[in-house]
């Protein structure tokens, strides 16, 4: 009989779109199945091979009282925890299972940042699922938030259209880091690129790999869009990590005036994949205490893989 350390001759696979209703939109996900016997090596290859920016495996959990043991996979590492593998695995999961009509359950995800609870139901029309951050963001350490001046040339942007209001760019960490740069309006956003050398040097003085550049929305809250051209991601097209993080972000700003605030974002509009995330931030004197990330998924392909060798 055969288990998960005993790897099959095929794997399972599936892959959705997440942080939308609709295919062909949001930010498309693998999901590869009874991978408790693949090596970390074995994993990134695969992800490689789907080629898309993150791939989740699912395996059995070291709690039985839990629902899975996941990794989430960049084309280029393994990162801790993110947001569109979360729900869209999630979805996966709750659904194979879910009775006809409107249900409710909870997913327990045992993931490298931490134990993420994951509450999955279905209205009348659509299943949506909502997870907890598993953890709260804070001003990091190292890293220092470039200029404007230096913020424009890396993003092909004037430094007077950097920030607006009480927006002004800053650091956050919660597992991954984002820098998260305000810009001036929805022209500024559309033109906004990295541009080399000037990127990479503000990618090195930040700390980090990826940046959140975000402005009001018309038909949302914010509007935003995702550089991570080293985590061979040259665009993501919605960001549920860094949508959490943006809690921080805003509560500097000033723009969580209320103990709960609900606040809907929009990304990859620019790339032709539109995405729509509902962040739900908890504060106490201020400061983010409970941060929640909810979103919807579709179903795209389904099939086999031949796992590669060790």
């Amino acid at each position: 009989m055969r288990t998960e350390a005993c790897l099959p001759d095929t794997l399972t696979f599936s892959t959705c779109d997440v942080f939308t209703t609709e295919r062909f939109a949001g930010n498309p996900l693998a999901i590869v199945e009874g991978a408790g016997g693949l090596s970390t090596a074995q994993m990134q290859t695969i992800t490689r091979e789907f080629n898309l920016s993150e791939t989740i495996f699912v395996m059995a959990p070291e709690d039985p009282a839990h629902t899975a043991k996941v990794r989430i996979f960049f084309p280029t590492a393994e990162i801790p925890f993110a947001g569109h593998p979360t729900v869209g695995c999630a979805l996966h999961l709750a659904l194979k299972d879910a009775p006809a009509g409107p249900f409710q359950t909870r997913i327990m995800l045992e993931e490298v940042a931490g134990l993420v609870p994951v509450d999955v139901w279905r209205d009348e029309s659509t299943a949506w699922a909502e997870f907890q951050a598993p953890v709260l963001p804070f001003a990091p350490d190292a890293g220092t938030v470039p200029d404007n001046a230096l913020l424009g040339e890396a993003l092909g942007l004037a430094p007077q259209q950097i920030g607006f209001g009480a927006h002004r760019p800053g650091i956050w960490q919660g597992g991954p880091t984002f820098l998260y740069v305000p810009v001036s309006d929805m022209d500024a956003l559309a033109s906004a690129r990295p541009l080399e050398p000037a990127w990479s040097t503000v990618m090195d003085l930040a700390g980090v790999d990826s940046a959140y550049v975000y402005t009001p929305g018309t038909v949302c809250d914010f509007r935003a869009r995702v550089f991570s051209p080293a985590a061979g991601i040259p665009e993501d097209p919605a960001t549920g990590s860094a949508s959490a993080l943006l809690a921080a972000q805003l509560a500097a700003s000033g723009a969580i005036e209320a103990d709960t605030a609900r606040f809907i974002l929009h990304q990859g509009v620019e790339m032709g994949r539109p995405s729509e995330i509902v962040l739900t931030v908890h504060t106490e004197n201020g400061a983010p205490s409970r941060i929640l990330v909810r979103g919807s998924a579709v179903p795209v392909s389904s099939g086999r893989i031949v796992p590669p060798d060790a």
